[in-house]
Order: C-alpha cells, then sequence, then structure tokens
C-alpha cells in the first residue's frame, strides 16, 4: 500500500537522525515533520492531533484467524502515521505523503461508498463508514494526513494498520471513550470486510490495536482471548525479507481459500460437530477427513488443522526458552502452506529456501496472507550480515529483482502520539 518518502522527506528525516535529534524518540521527529506539512497543505490553526498505528509480523498461525484457530503476532515500530483536524462541515481532505502525485482527494460524510478510483482512501473511508454503522455519530468532516513506513505491499498489514490508526482518531476526536481497543480492532475488520470486500480474519487488526512492546499476542480466534507472551531473544533477531512482488488481497486466491475452508468445514460438520477446524485435533481431521469430497479442500483443512497446533506448540516452546523447537515449527509452517495452502509462489519459496541453507537461521517462514509479501526469519545476530547478503543474492539471482531486508523491534500497539 505504501511507497517511499520522496527525496526531499527522506533527507529530511536522515538529516534529524544524524543530527541526533531522532536518538531519544524518532516518532516525535517524524510527528513534527508531518505536522509541518499538514500546514502547509491544509493552513495553520485549530486542534490538530497525531496518531500512530504500527504493522505487525505473525510469527506463527497463518490462515488460521478466520478458521478459529490460533495466531501469534506482534506490532512492529513501522506504521502509519496519521494527523488529523475536525473541520465545520462534512467534507473529508485526504492527503498522503507516500503518495503525493494524488495531492488532495476530496469526499464527504455524505459519499462514503468504496470506488476504485478512490484508492488508498477507501481504508479510512471504510472505518469512517463502519463508525457509523456500528452506531457512532461522526457529525464533521476532516481534515487527514497520512504516511506510513511499512514496506509497499510487504503483506505487514499497511492496510490494518491504516483501519486501526483511524479508528483510534474517531475515537479520541469525537469522544467515543466507550470504545474498547478490541473493539476498534473489530470495526477495522468489519470495514475491510463489508465496505472493501476482502474476507480478513481479525488477526491483523488485533495485533496492531493491542500490541505491546517486547510481545507477542497468542490470540484465540474463536472467542479473541488472549495472552501476552514475551519474545525472549537473547541472541537473536527478527529478519523481514520482503519480496518485492507485489499483491492485493482483494485480487488475490485470499477468499478463494477462504471459501474452501468454509465448505470443507460445513462437509465436517455432517459428521462431528464442530464450529471452526481450529477446534480439531489432529487425530480427529485424520479419522473424519473423508467426509471432506475434495482433495484440494483436504490440503486446505489439514493446513488450518495442523497450522493451529503447530501454533500452540510453538508458544509452548518459546515459553520454555526452546528456541530451536520454535524455528522448526515456523519451518513446517511454511511447508504446509506452500503445499496444503499453496500460498507461497515462487518468490516467497526462493527467500524461505534460502534462508533455510544459512549458517545461524533459527527457522524461516512466509507471513501474511501469502501470493507474494515477506518472510519473517529469526536470525542469530553474528549470522545477520551474512544473511542479509547470501539471501539477497540467491535471490536475486534466481527471481530476477532484489529483495529488501529489515531486522526489525517489537513495538506497542495504536494510540496517540
Amino acid at each position: 500500500m505504501y511507497i517511499g518518502l520522496t527525496t526531499e522527506w527522506r533527507y529530511d528525516i536522515l538529516k534529524s537522525i544524524n543530527n541526533g535529534e531522532c536518538e531519544v524518540n524518532p516518532i516525535e521527529t517524524i510527528k513534527k515533520q508531518l505536522i509541518g506539512k499538514f500546514e502547509s497543505l491544509f493552513g495553520k490553526g485549530g486542534d490538530i492531533r497525531a496518531y500512530f498505528a504500527p504493522g505487525r509480523v505473525n510469527l506463527i498461525g497463518e490462515h488460521t484467524d478466520y478458521n478459529a484457530g490460533h495466531v501469534f503476532p506482534c506490532a512492529l515500530t513501522i506504521g502509519t502515521y496519521a494527523i488529523v483536524r475536525k473541520r465545520t462541515d462534512r467534507n473529508l481532505r485526504f492527503y498522503s505523503v507516500n503518495f503525493e502525485h494524488l495531492g488532495v482527494i476530496s469526499s464527504s460524510l455524505d459519499d462514503l461508498t468504496a470506488a476504485r478510483e478512490a484508492g488508498w482512501t477507501n481504508y479510512p473511508k471504510g472505518v469512517i463508514w463502519a463508525f457509523g454503522q456500528k452506531g457512532y455519530v461522526i457529525d464533521c468532516g476532516m481534515d487527514i494526513l497520512l504516511y506510513g513506513n511499512i514496506p509497499n505491499g510487504s503483506g505487514l498489514s499497511s492496510s490494518a494498520s491504516v483501519e486501526v490508526v483511524t479508528g483510534v482518531a474517531l475515537r479520541d476526536l469525537f469522544g467515543l471513550t466507550e470504545i474498547t481497543m478490541t473493539e476498534i480492532a473489530l470495526i477495522g475488520q468489519f470495514s475491510e470486510n463489508k465496505f472493501n470486500g476482502v474476507n480478513c480474519g481479525i488477526m491483523d487488526q488485533f495485533a496492531i490495536a493491542m500490541g505491546k512492546k517486547d510481545m507477542a499476542i497468542f490470540l484465540d480466534t474463536a472467542d479473541l482471548s488472549f495472552v501476552y507472551a514475551p519474545i525472549c531473544l537473547k541472541q537473536e533477531k527478527i529478519v523481514i525479507a520482503c519480496s518485492n512482488k507485489k499483491r492485493g488481497l482483494g485480487d488475490s486466491k485470499y477468499n478463494e481459500r477462504r471459501a474452501e475452508c468454509e465448505m470443507a468445514l460445513s462437509e465436517l460438520q455432517n459428521v462431528i460437530e464442530v464450529n471452526g477446524l481450529g477446534e480439531l485435533t489432529e487425530e480427529q481431521f485424520e479419522a473424519h477427513k473423508d467426509a471432506i469430497h475434495s482433495e484440494v479442500r483436504q490440503r486446505r483443512a489439514r493446513h488450518a488443522v495442523t497450522e493451529n497446533q503447530r501454533t500452540i506448540r510453538a508458544v509452548a516452546c518459546l515459553k520454555e526458552g526452546n528456541l530451536e523447537e520454535f524455528g522448526k515449527l515456523m519451518n513446517a509452517s511454511h511447508i504446509s502452506l506452500r503445499d496444503d495452502y499453496e500460498v507461497t509462489g515462487k518468490e516467497l519459496d526462493a527467500l524461505v529456501e534460502a534462508a533455510w541453507k544459512q549458517d545461524g537461521v533459527i527457522g524461516s517462514r512466509m507471513t501474511g496472507a501469502g501470493f507474494g509479501g515477506c518472510t519473517v526469519s529469526i536470525v542469530r545476530e553474528d549470522a545477520i550480515d551474512s544473511f542479509i547478503q547470501n539471501v539477497g543474492k540467491a535471490y536475486k539471482d534466481q527471481i530476477g529483482y532484489a529483495a529488501d531486508f529489515y531486522v526489525v523491534e517489537v513495538g506497542d500497539g495504536g494510540r496517540a502520539i
């Protein structure tokens, strides 16, 4: 969803970092610059407020969130910034620093409809619409500037980040203090499902809304019960590799996979009482899988069941300090996503298979919906430079263009800044 900053903006932020202004709080430096940009576009004065929502990476538990299974994501320190001011009329004016060439895009509270030509503004518009659908009164327009430093098309949930930052802003600006962060996540999911037509599960919005620094969230998507689990990496780091193959969930086979799982569940319900594939053990699935009258749907369901069980075991391993076993489960997750769920593609497979060959790699797998996007690897700190060099070379040799790499930190969820 995001492209990089313009050359001028990149220079200004790098200059701030080099001058030491960012050492204590880089978010404050970016906020200050974005407010300046907002004032140059929309004018000074009034109650200008700033918000941030992170991106997320899922360590394990992929395509389980819409199957009543478990996921294990964490929020990142990169994400989406929003500078917002209420208006006295019903007009909406949107501007993205990432899409400067599009200029200011105008809309209205009286025209909250999804349209292809509206582009990225469909995401904040969808949340404003969803607030109204849930009975919350948004009674005046806004000027909204967004900037995101999540890699474009990476699968690190830029769309959900926009949804959550919009929800946080609306709650604050309109005094809707009764809305919890869990409800903001659910409203974001509702807007993506019903306004933008992507049948996503709850994981992305939940992780972005509820993230905590240095913690991952072990979430049961069946009932939204969750616990925080510390990410205790002592001599290791999380490394994201972005394939730079762009993909849009609405145009991918994401909805098709979800439909296949729903049909498989319906067939299983003829022979066993179950409300979601995530309720099944591997033994129960094997005993009843023949009720699914399609080999393809059997494989889709097998992934949903086994991935859920892997996620449960993986979190237990992490709590026990058994990082090696956690890594093996990450690897097994990718194989299942490749063979049973068929959502990896040659780009993600190339990155993961190259990672598996490197010294110092604990585990590596695709993350996100697939069909492009990113991989997540746990890598020993002393091996990171060689990992990036070797995996990068292998990927470019095989695919023909470069991947980008990010050594990431685990951060807090959506908030005012």
